[in-house]
């Protein structure tokens, strides 16, 4: 049944419907391009357990779900996780193969000169997809994009069908790992998925999906490269479309408010120069921060006739660094910032855009600067916000507990930096790769594994600085060699010594002091917190109590001032920013609580105490006026007569 189930893995690697390394421009309407929006409610239904072959052998693809005799068919909002939104404990614990299906009416008018592409920008963990009952294509790996032309599949004028079987299964060769056993129960035997990483295995269709359409002619790519010069800005750039000759590409750089700044034609590749340019900064570091300038790109014939238009919103930044510093438009960066999850009530890891401006509004009110998309990619918009609402991104890619290392698993891992490249790579803010969290980084082969993993998002760009969140132990760690930035998760008085308090600006201090000596590259920590129960309150300070919490962030914000005396510390990430579901396990209640806030976005006492060291940071670091309200009001002085 083991093999059966996990049918789905034997079908992607034997079909020829994989996804080709194209472009993965974000779907934006324009003069030439048309978008149809496929979320809602789709059929959904989960394969048995004991018989998980069935929805292949019946060919449920090729069929309405909701009109398969004897199928409990449910209904499905995408995008969302699946596991929490009905009241069964066996569809959120399932393992394997879940269906979706929809019809949509594509409009005749697409039939013409125009390609329609299907685009899904997430799936976990792995998808085939179907149209009016012919497989399209599928894809390996959650948290990213993918798409195909499925113009020869569909019925113009006319209803069209879209299939999905989604399979949630994690084995030690996917991007995370995870292990699959059987387990006897009451109800005979089931699938037991096992893994090693703090939160739940989320599954379904969690982003977005859209229809959009773009001429036979058209823009598959976008690379952009950004420098300074003086005062002048300078953006390179390369076009992907197929060459011709009776081809020209147009290149025109709009400000924010639409006035062309820089433009030229040709072929696609060149540079472009920008006067006085408005470079892009991160909240508080500039008076105004996330400028983004337009790049219009253009298709047009001979006879100057427009075939394609994209417009790509891009920032004009530089970045470096030495042993010391990371530098960002030639000063030196701070992080102060979070660890976070995509992760909320009842949608799961769906995207929702009011919890994320929600969660971005409370980033500035904290006086937070950056995140890190701890521990896979976070979606297209939110990415997209931080450009806009001026916030640093450390770019994580799925690899999380990393461990067994093999050949086929190196290739996956270096698939998902390279599918993370395609998609986030002109976006201004983000700062740095993270090419895995937590691996097991004390063996040899380990180190060689990292080494390989570094050199190939090296290879596809060398703009960026890249890291890991290294959990074990300095004397141990292997992979540091192959980084630019080392960063550790830590918890002090909480994993190590629960309850000391007084252990923790010492270890703290030390650690980051030995990371630094043995590699001579700039430190930070990726995580340190402790688990808070709202409303629990003990006197004196007491584990899980939000005293205890507000005490462990200010002993650490004692060992990070004086480990910023050293000139080498560039940054503090509390975990966590909010609190989030994980497996079910007696060491989590409700899952994991080191969120400065609620899972509903409400705040703890430590976010308050976190929101004035980031505020009295800031006024250090870019001398920015303290927020009005960061202390209440108490009484007025007391004036004492003289004795």
């Amino acid at each position: 049944m083991f093999t059966i189930a996990l049918l789905i893995w034997t079908l992607i690697m034997g079909m020829d419907f994989a996804i080709s390394p194209e472009g993965m421009l974000f779907p934006r309407e324009s003069e030439t391009r048309e978008i149809l929006r496929l979320d809602g409610i789709w059929n959904f239904a989960v394969s048995p357990m004991l018989d998980p072959l069935v929805g292949f052998r019946q060919y449920w693809y090729k069929n309405d779900l909701s009109k398969i005799d004897g199928l409990e068919v449910h209904l499905m909002p995408v995008p969302s996780s699946y596991n929490d939104i009905t009241t069964r404990m066996d569809i959120r614990d399932h393992v394997g193969l879940v269906w979706y299906d929809r019809t949509v009416f594509v409009p005749e008018s697409w039939a013409k000169e125009k390609r329609v592409v299907l685009r899904f920008s997430s799936v976990s963990y792995a998808a085939q997809v179907w149209v009016n009952g012919k497989l399209a294509m599928n894809h390996e790996m959650g948290h990213l994009p993918f798409q195909k032309d499925i113009s020869p599949l569909l019925n113009f004028g006319g209803s069209n069908r879209i299939t999905v079987a989604c399979d949630n299964t994690l084995l030690q060769d996917t991007v995370p790992q995870g292990a699959v056993r059987e387990a006897n129960t009451d109800q005979g035997k089931k699938l037991v998925q096992s893994y090693t990483f703090d939160f739940f295995n989320y599954a379904g269709i969690h982003r977005p999906v859209v229809l959009y359409t773009t001429p036979l002619v058209y823009i598959d790519d976008i690379t952009v490269r950004t420098d300074v010069s003086g005062t002048t800005g300078l953006v390179f750039y390369s076009i992907g479309y197929l060459l011709n000759n009776n081809v020209t590409c147009i290149v025109i750089l709009l400000d924010k408010f639409g006035n062309k700044v820089a433009g030229a034609d040709g072929f696609g590749e060149g540079a472009l120069k920008v006067p006085d340019a408005n470079l892009w900064w991160p909240y508080m570091m500039h008076s105004e921060p996330a400028y983004l300038y337009t790049l219009q790109v253009e298709l047009r014939n001979i006879q100057g006739e427009l075939l394609d238009i994209y417009r790509q919103p891009i920032g004009i930044r530089t970045i470096s660094w030495t042993n010391t510093s990371l530098l960002l438009n030639n000063r030196p960066v701070y992080f102060h910032g979070f660890g976070r999850h995509e992760d909320a009530d009842i949608r799961g890891k769906g995207l929702d855009l009011p919890t994320a401006i929600r969660d971005h509004n409370l980033i500035r009110w904290v006086h937070g600067n950056a995140y890190r998309t701890s521990h896979y990619p976070y979606a297209d918009e939110l990415m997209d916000l931080a450009d806009q609402f001026g916030i640093m991104i450390i770019d994580e890619c799925p690899s999380v507990d990393t461990d067994a290392f093999s050949y086929r698993l190196l290739e996956k891992h270096k698939d998902s930096l390279s599918e993370l490249y395609r998609r986030d790579k002109n976006h201004p803010s983000v700062i740095m790769w993270s090419i895995a969290n937590e691996p097991r980084t004390q063996t040899e082969t380990a180190g060689q594994y990292f080494g390989e993993v570094a050199k190939h998002i090296k290879e596809l760009d060398d703009t960026r600085p890249i890291t890991i969140a290294i959990a074990r132990g300095v004397n141990e760690d292997k992979s540091g060699f192959h980084l630019d930035i080392i960063s550790f998760n830590r918890y002090n008085a909480w994993y190590q010594s629960p309850g000391r308090l007084d252990m923790i600006v010492g270890n703290i201090v030390d650690e980051a002091t030995a990371w630094h000596k043995k590699y001579n590259k700039p430190v930070l920590i990726s995580e340190y917190g402790a688990d808070t129960m709202a409303g629990l309150h003990i006197l004196p300070d007491y584990i899980w109590s939000e005293e205890y919490q507000v005490g462990v962030l200010s002993d650490h914000f004692k060992a990070f001032d004086k480990l910023r005396a050293k000139g080498w510390f560039i940054g503090e990430f509390v975990w966590n920013f909010a609190d989030f579901k994980t497996a079910q396990t007696y060491t989590r209640v409700g899952g994991n609580k080191k969120g400065i806030f609620t899972r509903d976005r409400q705040p703890k006492a430590g976010a308050h105490h976190l929101r004035k060291r980031y505020s009295l940071l800031s006024a250090e670091l870019y001398n920015i006026s303290i927020p009005s309200d960061l202390y209440q009001y108490l009484a007025l002085p007391v004036a004492r007569d003289e004795l």
